[in-house]
């Protein structure tokens, strides 16, 4: 392959295992290669960085300790355990996935690269992670920071954000692998991404493989990786009505199975554009037949998504009456609603009270 033409390739293997060897970080997931731990946390780490999934990683496995929990575990008590992570359909689809492991291959996740890709959720890079990382199989591993460290040590200046760019990533780690300790290779590359060739200003005289970096040598680091396009941002207002009823409970609801934060509780929330503010009081009268007691305003609340953000205008609302509650809805006691699974936004309206 042209990229990989010009490295030693022995020789970066043992720089880059012996570095990783010695400087990994100690992480609760990289204790043993039991597949299902491997796969629980290449899973929470989309996303999300390493210090924020630890302590979710260790609750997670105090809750589902092995595939067949999991897999038998009740689904809103799964996304409660994922509260806070985000990305909940990752949750989703592990559970899916666990399933069918459990049904179809005797509760052992498989090391067949076509069974395991097969699976709900486990992509090109989950599947290369795990059987690497797990079954020591020479499998191209490639993530953000797989990408960042080899653009600059081959020079790869094509645009990381394009899909078709995996495949020249993917096929340059074919080249590369250590055969005789692959898990060890990918985990360091991902570790080197992670804390020596970081996306700004990288260690590049810490970096245990920088006689072989192109990018170092000829002083265009900075400049790589290439990546063009930016998701565009969009932005909604919400009013978020914290309803509170005569014997001091307050009402949620969940949100549709499909879609964004698919199956959350959330304090009801309408668009900012359905009804002006000062009509608020009439809306709910007419939409709960309830008599607004008092409203009053608590702090507002911004949420960014990846691709999203909310502005939530949080109204806090004592009423009287008897409401009647659709089927998508509950009265909950401030303890009861600690048991059901929020979005980030919406916990932290619940702090509020």
């Amino acid at each position: 392959m042209k990229y990989t033409s010009t490295i030693n390739i022995p020789q970066f293997q043992e720089d880059l295992i012996t570095w990783f060897e010695r400087e990994q970080r100690q992480l609760p997931w990289r204790e043993n290669q039991d597949p299902y731990r491997v796969w629980v946390s290449e899973i929470m780490l989309q996303q999300t960085k390493v210090d924020t999934v630890i302590p979710y990683f260790q609750n997670f496995m105090e809750h589902f300790p092995t595939l067949t929990a999991l897999a038998e575990a009740d689904e809103q008590k799964v996304l409660k355990a994922w509260e806070g992570l985000g990305y909940y359909s990752r949750a989703r689809n592990l559970q899916t996935a666990v399933k069918e492991v459990v049904a179809q291959y005797d509760a052992k996740v498989p090391d067949d690269p076509k069974q395991l890709g097969d699976l709900k959720g486990v992509g090109p890079y989950t599947k290369g992670a795990i059987l690497s990382i797990a079954f020591n199989k020479a499998e191209p591993a490639v993530d953000g920071n797989v990408m960042r460290v080899l653009s600059r040590v081959l020079r790869i200046e094509e645009d990381i954000a394009k899909p078709k760019t995996r495949k020249t990533f993917e096929a340059a780690v074919r080249e590369l692998i250590s055969e005789e300790n692959p898990s060890a290779f990918n985990q360091g590359l991902m570790e080197l991404g992670a804390l020596v060739c970081t996306p700004k200003n990288p260690s590049c005289l810490l970096c245990p493989v920088q006689e072989h970096c192109i990018a170092f040598r000829e002083g265009v680091e900075q400049s790589l990786p290439i990546k063009k396009n930016k998701i565009k941002q969009s932005s909604h207002t919400y009013f978020v009505l914290v309803i509170q009823n005569d014997t001091g409970n307050y009402l949620l609801e969940q949100r549709p199975d499909q879609g964004l934060l698919a199956q959350l509780w959330q304090f009801p929330m309408l668009k900012a554009d359905e009804v002006d503010e000062k009509h608020l009081s009439a809306y709910i009268q007419e939409k709960f037949q309830v008599e607004v007691v008092e409203m009053n305003d608590l702090e507002p609340v911004k949420h960014v998504f990846s691709h999203l953000t909310w502005f939530l205008n949080v109204k806090y609302i004592t009423v009287k009456g008897e409401m009647s509650v659709p089927g998508h809805m509950e009265y909950l006691t401030k303890e009861e609603i600690k048991q059901y699974p929020l979005p980030v936004s919406h916990q932290n309206i619940y702090k509020q009270l």
